[in-house]
């Protein structure tokens, strides 16, 4: 992970939920500059940090909000959407028969040939060559076990998974928000 001092291209803006938390960790709640804007005009955003950047209107000149709070806390507690994205993520983008996190796919535990079903429980993440080995047999018949049992997840578990895997760039002004709960060093 890179700590950029300068903004990173596009200045996005780091949106908080009202309780200071990010709305997402991953993806990262990020709002392009004009979205941010909009919702300070509308008065839908407290601002907590800018950038030095400033943008100009005839009558009107504004610092670009680096770090943004939700004035309406948004409820986290919603059941996950059944993504492919989100599959991935309940599984550590790891194939959950040989532990390989290159060219993913998904597998049904109980091939559809056999009734199984496109859900949370019959789906895990495979690489394609355990998907190609496994085929359309059951783990049982195929000797292939997943990892994990597949289940499906809360939205408070993708997030804890999602703030294992931060972006590749974070602004300074934004860590303060990001990662507050871990320890801290001596």
């Amino acid at each position: 992970m890179k700590v950029l001092t300068h903004p990173p291209s596009g200045w996005p803006c780091l949106v908080l939920n009202a309780d200071f938390r990010p709305l997402s960790y991953y993806p990262l709640s990020l709002w392009p500059w004009q979205d941010v804007i909009k919702a300070v005009f509308l008065d839908r955003v407290d601002v907590v940090s800018t950038y030095d950047q400033e943008i100009h209107s005839p009558s009107f000149a504004m610092k670009l909000p680096s770090v943004v709070s939700l004035k309406q806390y948004v409820t986290q507690d919603r059941p996950p959407a059944f993504t492919r994205f989100n599959l991935f993520l309940r599984d550590a983008f790891t194939c959950q028969y040989c532990h390989s996190g290159a060219d993913l796919t998904f597998d049904h535990v109980v091939p559809r040939s056999r009734g199984g079903r496109t859900t949370w429980e019959n789906i895990v993440t495979a690489c394609a060559r355990c998907n190609l080995t496994k085929g359309g047999r059951t783990p049982q018949e195929a000797h292939m076990f997943p990892r994990h049992k597949a289940r499906r997840p809360s939205a408070h578990e993708l997030q804890e998974r999602g703030r294992k895997f931060p972006p590749h760039h974070l602004h300074q002004s934004w860590l303060d928000y990001l990662y507050w709960d871990i320890e801290l060093e001596a």
